[in-house]
């Protein structure tokens, strides 16, 4: 990668948490230091925590990965935090749109943090769902998300985790094509349910691009996070035992979630990084 051993890929992890218990974090620390290791490269990873502390970060990161979270990312509208976090999406827009910036500032966008961006750029409608999404399901493949690099290696349809109680949906097409935007992927089809099917991958730009389910949700995890009493009782209880018990088994398939664990974010950076060694070498 043209790296020595002084050189350093500087990592922005934005925490859209706001302090809840959640496994998305680990996740993205865990691939962040495997892709290091891997291909034997310094990272320096700094963690902001925007929604307790306004925390958002300057322009002198090489790639930004920005969480899932709780909450709505309709009525955050206002208050200083997504205020704030709509200032660092248009200052990496503003960025990227420069012919002068010749290093591209990367951008992975989470669930919550992909409603957002949504919100930001105006590419669809956003509510909320009739019920919540909760479990490991089937995301189809558009004709873009077929050559998407980031999305290299996936099969379709590939399964991912999906934990959501909002959707973006009623995709915006004259705005999605001022943009140059893509939708990359939708939700499994219901057609037992009148509802439409959600949006759930969009490359927003040639630098930024975010997914509604979690690339970073690994097996293991989950199945230890699944396992425990009460996540067990409230996964029972919302959705029955056997929602429970396919969930456990389809975390045991190694085509499910941990392929796409182990190729989605892992190509964001390989992407980045490359651009980066492109630019240290010009």
């Amino acid at each position: 990668m043209n790296f020595t051993e002084k050189e350093t890929f500087s990592i922005a992890l934005l925490d859209l948490y706001e302090g809840a218990a959640n496994q998305g974090m680990r996740g993205i620390r865990e691939i962040v230091r495997e892709f290091g290791e891997k291909n034997e490269i310094n990272i320096h990873l700094k963690e902001f925590d925007v929604r307790q502390k306004n925390e958002l970060p300057g322009n002198d990161f090489d790639a930004y990965i920005s969480s899932g979270g709780p909450g709505s990312p309709i009525e955050s509208e206002g208050l200083l935090w997504d205020t704030l976090y709509f200032d660092w999406l248009k200052r990496m827009e503003d960025w990227n749109n420069d012919p002068s910036n010749h290093q591209k500032k990367h951008v992975y966008l989470i669930c919550h943090s992909f409603q957002l961006a949504c919100r930001y750029f105006q590419i669809g409608e956003i509510n909320k769902r009739h019920s919540t999404s909760f479990g490991i399901f089937p995301m189809h493949l558009t004709h873009a998300g077929k050559r998407e690099p980031v999305f290299k290696g996936l099969i379709d349809p590939f399964f991912a985790v999906d934990s959501r109680d909002y959707q973006v949906v009623k995709p915006n097409q004259d705005k999605i094509e001022e943009l140059g935007a893509e939708i990359l992927c939708i939700e499994k089809e219901r057609a037992h349910v009148p509802y439409e099917r959600a949006i759930m991958g969009v490359r927003f730009s040639d630098y930024i691009i975010g997914s509604q389910f979690h690339p970073e949700a690994d097996a293991i995890g989950m199945s230890l996070y699944l396992q425990q009493e009460d996540k067990k009782n409230n996964v029972v209880e919302n959705h029955g035992l056997a929602k429970w018990q396919s969930m456990i088994d389809r975390l045991n398939d190694p085509d499910k979630i941990a392929w796409t664990q182990a190729h989605v974010i892992p190509n964001f950076l390989h992407i980045a990084l490359k651009d980066l060694c492109t630019e240290l070498a010009v």
